[in-house]
């Protein structure tokens, strides 16, 4: 079992910026592919980014070029960097992991992550 979380939300204005962090805990062991989603009200839960043991990542189009995910594999942390950050940004993020050595690639889909955060709200306003 593996343990996750996210802290670091708040409410920024349009353009500002935040860094949400996502510490695990747990059976941490073996290469892991991590993920970050968000869920707005109302809407579906969305993958935005996910990362692989070896840093490779894979963006949404709707975050590409203003988020930047990182990992700190000694302090068993994920991070999500959020420039440029815009009302539509609005929701409650999470973190996901798979199990260990599972396929890594593309963005994100929530039902290839078996474990769970209890989410961070990000609200921006304009």
């Amino acid at each position: 079992q593996v343990q996750l979380v996210e802290s670091g939300g708040g409410s920024v204005q349009a353009g500002g910026s935040l860094t949400l962090s996502c510490a695990a805990s747990g059976d941490t062991g073996g290469t892991r592919c991590k993920g970050w989603f968000r869920q707005a009200p109302g809407k579906e839960r969305e993958g935005i980014v996910s990362i692989d043991s070896a840093g490779s990542t894979s963006y949404a189009n709707s975050v590409k070029d203003r988020f930047t995910i990182s990992q700190d594999h000694a302090k068993n942390t994920l991070y999500l960097q959020m420039n440029n950050l815009k009302p539509e940004d609005t929701a409650m993020y999470y973190c996901a992991a798979k199990l260990p050595f599972r396929y890594c690639s593309g963005t994100p889909s929530q039902t290839d992550f078996p474990y769970w955060g209890q989410g961070t709200q990000v609200n921006v306003s304009s």
